[in-house]
């Protein structure tokens, strides 16, 4: 299987849109009383069946290689999954989206870390904007260093999901299929067991009517479609680009929120969520080349 680069970088692209509108869904199911196991339980397993029905051929071939990758990027994936979902009970969705995007400032700290390869000097200059841009969406300058629960466990999930890509760019042997697969089924089964661990007295207070079709949606849209896009654009693209693209997702993320009325427009959403796309940006392509740039526009 190949596809062009223009048509992967248009994948990803699609999965940032998705995703920026799952935060609403998210929001929606915890709205309704739904907690993050179960939340994660029901989208999982959908997205295991619908990856199994639809990649099977290459599923039944599963080796034991691929098992032990796919259960390896299962458990940080879901652990990203279920540390933002629990964040977002306690944080609004714009935050909930900015804070998510720091990932891509943490990949090179994880890979210096990992691969001793010393991050860029850009890197330390883009970590301090966001964590500027941080202070300004959590309230620093308003109401004084008071981090939200909400905040923090988003922050916490925004280092599995770096995690996530900078194992998903070790491993390229085993079939993305089968890690979507595994995605899906490690998500489905790790959020039933903590559902069932530590959730169970809030079931009776679930409102299922208002709940379900969010999560529903979720499992469908976002983890089938959205995460087979990206399991499947990375491959084809150079990680620039890629990076770029995937942490609109927070944009995306902060405009459906204030659009659909889930809270207000601000002058601090708007300086700590631009801060942190600069920051992004930054280290993504670089002062010089952002620079150059705007003298072109």
């Amino acid at each position: 299987m190949s596809i062009s680069k223009t048509r992967a970088n248009l994948m990803l692209l699609s999965a940032a849109v998705i995703w920026g509108a799952g935060y609403l869904l998210s929001k929606l199911a915890t709205n309704a009383g739904m907690h993050a196991g179960l939340i994660n339980a029901i989208r999982g397993f959908i997205y295991a069946g619908l990856a199994y029905l639809f990649f099977h051929r290459a599923i039944n071939h599963m080796t034991k290689a691929d098992l032990r990758v796919g259960l390896i990027a299962g458990g940080i994936n879901f652990l990203g999954y279920q540390l933002q979902t629990i964040g977002l009970m306690y944080t609004t969705p714009a935050n909930n989206a900015f804070l998510t995007a720091i990932y891509v400032v943490l990949v090179p700290f994880i890979v210096w870390l990992l691969f001793h390869r010393r991050p860029e000097p850009k890197s330390y200059l883009a970590i301090m904007i966001c964590m500027l841009g941080m202070a300004f969406l959590t309230g620093v300058f308003s109401h004084g260093l008071a981090l939200h629960v909400g905040d923090a466990l988003t922050i916490l999930s925004a280092l599995f999901y770096a995690l996530q890509i900078v194992y998903f760019g070790s491993v390229t042997d085993s079939s993305p299929w089968i890690i979507a697969f595994m995605l899906g089924i490690v998500q489905g089964v790790g959020g039933a067991i903590y559902t069932l661990l530590f959730e169970q007295q809030t079931f009776a207070a679930i409102d299922w009517q208002a709940g379900l079709w969010p999560v529903i949606a979720l499992g469908i849209v976002s983890s089938f479609g959205a995460q087979t896009l990206q399991v499947v654009g990375q491959r084809f693209t150079d990680p620039t680009p890629a990076g770029l693209i995937l942490m609109t997702e927070s944009m995306f993320g902060s405009v459906f929120s204030v659009a659909f009325g889930f809270e207000p427009f601000t002058k601090d959403l708007l300086i700590g969520g631009s801060l942190i796309i600069f920051a992004l940006l930054l280290m993504q392509v670089g002062l010089r080349r952002l620079w150059q740039f705007r003298r072109r526009a």
